[in-house]
């Protein structure tokens, strides 16, 4: 009988040892997981598309994300004001997707598909029916295209087209950038050019004479401290949702002077 209950009582720690085991690999496969897929599993989702900006894209330039000139910063024309459901506060500036025409008209231009940066906000219009012009409300999934972009799978004349769309990694040329904005006491650091899951949900900075120091978000990817930086070498970590981590060591020399841009590693 005792040892039965030695047995029992061995089986018992295996099978909740099994159980944590489980459970971690289901949290790491949520967290590694997140991000992609318009659906949320891999798959495409139903949205609708318009365009803005003009032929050249130049209306495009600047935008809630922070990025300015978009040639400047690496994303050119293929970007997409999205819609609040997509927005997410501005956690989404810098994220791709492939998106796609979903309709059997002679609009659209069947088998093609375009990948966009999310650079901008569509606001809402509440004062518009979801149909009929407030194609950016709550709860609507929707991209206000830079035109060379929406013509690259739909045809100008026809101003809004049902659309398929999924989340995909962002190829970037080159490492990610800081550029650092402010003065002494409020250094506001745009981060830029994100590879992998493009959106920077958590940014740090060290200098050589402290540990990492969080930064806040300001608005789009504009991360802030009051801090006092200046005269010390700045290294930097960034966090995307996808739940990878780089690290980018001294990035920035001693001299470093605010409004010049800095590269990093890449994911």
């Amino acid at each position: 009988m005792q040892s039965y209950r030695v047995f029992r009582s061995i089986m018992d720690e295996l099978s909740l040892q099994m159980v944590v085991v489980t459970l971690l690999i289901a949290s790491f496969s949520c967290v590694a997981g997140q991000g992609y897929g318009g659906g949320g599993d891999g798959g495409w989702a139903s949205a609708h598309a318009t365009f803005y900006g003009g032929s050249d894209a130049s209306g495009t330039m600047g935008g809630s994300c922070g990025y300015g000139n978009l040639f400047s910063s690496g994303y050119g024309t293929n970007t997409a004001a999205i819609s609040s459901a997509l927005y997410k506060n501005g956690l989404t500036c810098g994220a791709c997707f492939e998106v796609k025409c979903d309709s059997a008209s002679g609009s659209c231009f069947p088998g093609t598909t375009v990948i966009v940066t999310a650079t901008n906000f569509c606001p809402p219009n509440p004062s518009l029916a979801d149909n009929a012009g407030g194609w950016c409300n709550m709860p609507q999934q929707h991209f206000d295209m830079a035109q060379p972009a929406f013509q690259q799978i739909a045809k100008y004349s026809v101003g809004i087209v049902p659309v398929l769309f999924r989340r995909v990694a962002c190829v970037r040329q080159g490492g990610i950038q800081f550029t650092i904005n402010g003065h002494p006491y409020f250094n506001l650091i745009l981060v830029t050019n994100i590879g992998g899951a493009g959106d920077a949900q958590a940014v740090s900075i060290k200098v050589s004479s402290t540990g990492w120091q969080p930064l806040s978000r300001n608005w789009g990817q504009n991360w802030q401290t009051g801090a006092l930086l200046n005269g010390q070498s700045l290294s930097f970590q960034v966090a995307t949702s996808d739940g990878k981590v780089t690290t980018s060591y001294n990035v920035a020399p001693p001299q470093w002077q605010f409004g010049q841009t800095f590269e990093g590693n890449q994911f």
